[in-house]
């Protein structure tokens, strides 16, 4: 078959993105629509480039060179990918090629002024746009240049900037290819952008216009201011008229210039109002087409808009998909729970599965539909005090919108509002012997669901499973169990507030909780301070563990001086803590005992930075300023008017938050030991599908729902592009930062603190733990990156249970995601470590290495160096 080189737009549409790539594909696409005017052109296909690159020298090499660096390493990035571009631009343009080009321009109009535009095919697509990424010339005039231009495009693939952002994305370089735009320029009166979605706040609803003079290069290289225009529903909402000092006009003979505007035009806009409207209602029209928000170019020529290219918007949020029609606002699961990256989608459905409340996803996250809660004045009041109680961002954001007036519907109160979760407020004995028996029965039923599912497979381990979970939530549910919760976390919140009117002390219930029974959250990172005493004593091992790189290491060990004891001691660990990893409320991510070696920087920070027998001596510590702290409280309220009675209602609260708050760690515990069983026996299945050719790998599951597996166990057939496209789409999900409220309009809302009492420049957030602390940050957002020492402070994303080892190496702890009931402020305050967390941005405003000032009882954080 001959290689066709050359097609017109009139022959192309969105399904060819693999031949023109994914501008030229768009274009062709939009050309076909009805009331949209797109300047003539055509494209240079990818067969054109395959045919450069056979002929470059040593490309092969050079690419997998290329595809080993790591994406910060920007000058073996820069110098390898220059080499690459100098090869393909060195190579003439074959014949045959250049000869279907320069029949296109006779086409067109060989003399004419053309734009010569990179189309890539990773370019333009749903889940990454690549804008500026690779090249666009503008004003080329005649065959000769124009084969030029082309050569130039193909070269741009490699510049640097694109092949940072391919290797941040994981996108193989040898799986894009070039084709090449080629389109005849127009003149515009104005050019600029029109996004379909508010690309600030995601707004669905609003559309944004960018307008400047002249060509939108200007525009768009950030050469100049732009008027702006927000529009909604027909109308402009919001518009600002800026100075446009500078135009980009064309040369005669081709290329572009700068050029100063007349000072009586520069504040003039550069569209009318009814113009605007216009170009909004077009770009409506494409939306609608691609099903999808738009970033469209624009020009206005001769009072007619004329379309150079439309992308997906890629950084919008996704909307949970209600169905209704009616307005909806979410809160995020994800910030509750302290993960808030993205899941695979066997992670997704499996939380929903086993959630006590209906939960919708949307890029990856799991939400809460808040709408009905709000829409009541009394179940309004009680979302909001308790949002206020643990995250202040939260309540924030759904004051904004409350405050909107009709996004909310308004419900009738329908009488008196119930009893919270768990009715917390029945009588409840304080007696240590609850939360043993409630562990007991826990134990217990964890200990069952192993015994009996070791017998289960295939299409019949998936209704096991199904009954299981109903177990599961049953469990999640118990009245005794949320009760305790409760119970420990309402004392913790009167003798804050109690103690802080009597005495005016804040916060006094951090002290009082230190080493509280039955945390098994800060018995966790305990525990592994008596891992790193066995292993101490044998240097042999630790210079062993320094030097792992694969999970056999604990096999290794035996043949090592104390290895078999350091080996028992890891694998006992294990057999208590296995279970747990980062982001552990996600089936798919792998445990500790699948992963073992993710805990040897841990163990060898504990080595290096106690001394043996810490563990003990840290509780005790801990027990000791609880007890001490307790004395001194009641002395003091004893003191006072009415003092005896004061002094008595907080010894009993006292008794009652050292009996419950530690249980408040154990439910999580629960559901990720239930978790670990339930994928283990679902692994075991996908081993089963591997072996009968239906997947390609094990892991193939993570992308399948619950109920597609089931499917794909009982009929043997999997759809392995299915697969591939959730793999696609959860690397795009993983860019994405899910906002604490969303709306059904797609916009995100993340709150505000509106404080004043904090000191100028400092970095504010919610205070969950007591105290001031000054040290070194480390930002860590991995825990297998940990390497500390003892007085640095932790500032990363979050911290959900697996980070807890890490807490007792540093002095303080900054978040920027969490509240004051989240697993990182309990075991905060169970350690004794001042800790602010929900700072908005704190991995990038802090540096590693900086030296900060955390005020854990006032909530900020000063940057002192």
């Amino acid at each position: 078959m001959i290689e066709q080189y050359v097609s017109g737009f009139h022959e192309v549409d969105e399904t060819q993105v693999a031949i023109v790539g994914g501008k030229g594909a768009h274009l062709g696409a939009l050309s076909r629509i009805d009331g949209v005017r797109v300047p003539a052109g055509f494209c240079v296909t990818t067969g054109a480039f395959r045919r450069i690159v056979a002929e470059a020298p040593a490309i092969d090499e050079r690419l997998d060179r290329l595809s080993h660096l790591d994406p910060d390493d920007r000058e073996e990035i820069r110098a390898l990918s220059a080499e690459i571009r100098r090869s393909i631009e060195g190579i003439a343009v074959p014949g045959d090629v250049a000869a279907a080009i320069t029949r296109a321009l006779t086409g067109l109009g060989e003399q004419a002024a053309y734009a010569v535009r990179s189309s890539a095919t990773a370019e333009d697509l749903p889940t990454a746009s690549f804008a500026g990424q690779q090249d666009t010339y503008l004003n080329v005039v005649g065959p000769a240049a124009v084969l030029q231009h082309v050569s130039r495009c193909w070269a741009s693939l490699f510049t640097e900037r694109a092949v940072s952002y391919r290797q941040r994305n994981g996108i193989d370089h040898r799986r894009v290819q070039m084709a090449v735009v080629v389109q005849q320029m127009v003149f515009p009166k104005a050019a600029g952008v029109l996004f379909t979605a508010d690309p600030v706040t995601s707004n669905r609803k609003v559309a944004s216009v960018e307008a400047g003079f002249g060509l939108g290069e200007a525009l768009v290289s950030g050469l100049v201011n732009a008027d702006s225009y927000k529009v909604r529903d027909g109308e402009i909402v919001d518009r600002s008229i800026v100075a446009k000092r500078l135009v980009i006009r064309p040369l005669p003979n081709g290329g572009t210039e700068e050029q100063a505007v007349d000072p009586e035009r520069q504040e003039q806009p550069a569209l009318t109002d009814a113009q605007v409207l216009r170009l909004v209602e077009l770009g409506r029209r494409i939306e609608a087409h691609f099903g999808r928000p738009q970033d469209i170019e624009w020009c206005l020529v001769d009072d007619d808009f004329q379309i150079v290219q439309s992308r997906p918007i890629t950084t919008l949020f996704p909307i949970p998909q209600a169905g209704d029609g009616e307005n909806h606002v979410y809160l995020s699961v994800g910030h509750q729970q302290m993960m808030t990256d993205a899941m695979k989608p066997l992670g997704v459905s499996m939380w929903q599965l086993t959630a006590m409340a209906p939960m919708h996803e949307a890029g990856g996250r799991l939400f809460v539909d808040a709408t009905r809660a709000l829409a009541s004045p009394s179940s309004r009041a009680g979302l909001l005090e308790m949002a206020g109680r643990a995250d202040p961002l939260t309540r924030d954001a759904l004051e904004t919108v409350i405050g909107r007036g009709d996004f909310i519907p308004s419900l009738p109160d329908q009488g008196p509002a119930g009893p919270r979760a768990g009715g917390a407020r029945a009588p409840l004995e304080t007696d240590p012997a609850v939360v043993t028996e409630l562990i007991d029965r826990s134990q217990a039923s964890i200990a069952a669901l192993r015994r009996d599912i070791a017998a289960t497979s295939g299409p019949a381990l998936f209704d096991f499973l199904l009954a299981a979970f109903e177990e599961h939530k049953r469990l999640l549910g118990e009245p005794r169990s949320m009760q305790a919760i409760m119970a420990g976390m309402d004392a913790s919140w009167w003798l804050n507030e109690q103690l802080e009117e009597w005495l005016g002390e804040k916060n006094a219930a951090d002290t009082l909780t230190l080493s509280a029974p039955h945390n098994v959250t800060s018995e966790m990172g305990l525990a592994l301070l008596d891992v790193a005493d066995v292993i101490r004593p044998h240097p042999e091992v630790v210079a062993f563990l320094q030097q792992v790189t694969d999970e056999g290491f604990l096999d290794e060990l035996a043949g090592l001086p104390g290895g078999p004891e350091a080996r028992d001691a890891i694998r006992a660990y294990l057999d208590t803590y296995g279970m747990r990893c980062v982001g552990e409320i996600d089936i798919t991510r792998p445990r500790w005992s699948e992963q073992p070696s993710a805990l040897v920087p841990l163990i060898l920070d504990n080595v290096r930075n106690f001394e043996p027998g810490a563990r003990r001596r840290r509780f005790e510590e801990g027990r000791r300023r609880a007890e001490e702290k307790e004395r001194d409280i009641l002395e003091r309220l004893r003191a006072l008017p009415d003092g005896e009675r004061k002094a008595e209602e907080t010894k009993r609260m006292i008794d009652r938050v050292r009996t419950f708050i530690g249980y408040r760690e154990y439910p999580k515990y629960a559901i990720v030991s239930r978790y670990f069983v339930y994928k283990q026996a679902l692994l075991g299945e996908a081993e089963r599908l591997v072996r009968a050719g239906v997947l390609r790998e094990t892991e193939d599951i993570f992308y399948l729902t619950f109920a597609e597996l089931h499917e794909v166990a009982r009929t043997n057939r999997a759809d392995v592009q299915l697969i591939d496209r959730r793999k696609d789409a959860f690397r795009a999900f993983q860019a994405l930062t899910p906002p604490r409220v969303l709306t059904s309009e797609g916009e995100g809302i993340s709150g505000a603190y509106r404080r004043e009492d904090v000191p100028a420049g400092a970095l504010v957030g919610l205070p969950v733990s007591g105290g001031i602390v000054e040290g070194r940050a480390r930002v860590i957002l991995d825990v297998a990156d940990a390497d500390l020492e003892p007085g640095d402070i932790l500032v990363t994303t979050f911290t959900d249970p697996s980070w807890s080892p890490l807490f007792v190496a540093v002095d303080g702890l900054v978040t920027e995601v969490g509240g004051l009931m989240t697993h990182g402020a309990v075991i905060a305050r169970e350690y004794g470590l001042p800790a602010v967390v929900g700072v908005a941005n704190a991995t990038r405003l802090i540096r590693d290495g900086q030296r900060i000032r955390l005020h854990g009882t006032d909530g900020y954080v000063e940057i002192l160096s």
